[in-house]
């Protein structure tokens, strides 16, 4: 078995995991931003982080009506052009922790105002010691070059930073998330028998809108 596989079927566990120690993170940061909400979220990530983060953008903006904003980290990383960030809240996103990028990112943005909160899978990374507030992915090491559980626990942090934004989610129906993996999982064989016809094209379009359109990016990505 490849640790891609491997990990792919870890997913409903991290999903838990995650949601256990999520939750009462969230309700920390509920708690700050009732009375102070940010005006804006920006958000600093590369790669697969990156696509994540994609989907915390419409996530954020739709359940929230706070403008969400992708940050460009070479705008102060390469040009070292200040951004007025205050009132602003800077989400990092990085599996490892470890993205230079990000982390500079994170760092330009507390000298110039912003309230800043890492999502890592790393409690003791570089990223979750520079941020105000962190949100762990709880997926365990990962092994595999692609990113498969990080992404999804990824994914679930937005849903827990969007609940601690003022969204109106109901922490029941993500709790429902690891049981829903978990019977995606059993579509293993089906899913493989008909990706079969697939696997010696030359070309792939992936095609996805709204809140799949990070996944559709993601989907590319592995591809």
């Amino acid at each position: 078995m490849s640790k891609m596989l491997a990990e792919i079927r870890q997913q409903p566990a991290a999903l838990a995991k995650t949601l256990r120690s999520g939750l009462r993170q969230a309700q920390v940061l509920r708690r700050r931003f009732a009375s102070s909400p940010p005006r804006l979220v920006v958000l600093a990530a590369r790669g697969t982080s990156d696509n994540a983060a994609q989907f915390g953008r419409y996530l954020i903006e739709i359940t929230t009506g706070i403008p969400v904003s992708l940050a460009a980290p070479s705008v102060s990383t390469l040009y070292h052009a200040p951004l007025r960030l205050d009132g602003a809240l800077l989400v990092g996103i990085s599996q490892s922790g470890e993205s230079t990028d990000t982390n500079m990112m994170l760092e330009e943005g507390r000298k110039h105002g912003a309230a800043t909160l890492g999502i890592t899978n790393v409690a003791d990374s570089t990223l979750a010691r520079l941020a105000d507030f962190t949100l762990l992915v709880r997926a365990g090491e990962e092994k595999s070059v692609a990113a498969t559980k990080t992404y999804t626990g990824q994914l679930l942090s937005f849903y827990l930073l969007a609940w601690a934004l003022g969204a109106s989610i109901d922490a029941s129906d993500l709790e429902r998330l690891p049981e829903a993996a978990a019977e995606a999982l059993k579509l293993e064989r089906e899913v493989a028998r008909r990706a079969e016809r697939y696997r010696f094209m030359d070309h792939a379009v992936v095609i996805g809108r709204g809140l799949n359109y990070a996944n559709a990016f993601e989907w590319a990505l592995k591809l």
